[in-house]
């Protein structure tokens, strides 16, 4: 196993809380609950895609597959652009018109996600088994 890999799924996971934390207390009486929500979508798939690092280096401790590690940098690419956008355009009201801008990336993101999850299954159904 990567420790890499691992610390970086764990810094995701520790980010996402505290932002998590963050979001539920400043922005919702900030910015209004529309704000909090889109904030709150960041942080959820920040969540779900530190723990999907976590699991698919785990799982290339068995399975032999460059497709796994490149699911990997899809994830973290899919954080950066889709979470990473969604906690810009919570600010959006706060940021201006030049904020606009940022709204095209988190489908982008979002395409990350989709990609590395379809590499994640590819390389479950082609790995081979590592021998120890």
């Amino acid at each position: 196993m990567n420790k890499i890999y691992l610390s970086i799924g764990g810094l995701l996971l520790l980010l996402a809380v505290i932002t998590g934390a963050f979001g539920a207390h400043l922005i919702e009486n900030q910015l209004g609950p529309k704000a909090a929500g889109i904030f709150d979508t960041g942080v959820k798939y920040q969540f779900y895609h530190g723990l999907g690092i976590i699991l698919v280096e785990v799982i290339r401790k068995d399975l032999q597959s460059r497709l796994l590690r490149f699911a990997i940098y899809s994830f973290f690419m899919g954080i950066i652009c889709f979470s990473g956008s969604l906690y810009v355009l919570a600010f959006k009201d706060m940021m201006g018109p030049a904020i606009q801008y940022v709204g095209p990336i988190t489908p982008i993101g979002g395409l990350f996600f989709v990609i590395g999850w379809t590499l994640f299954i590819a390389g479950v159904l082609r790995a081979k088994r590592k021998i120890n």
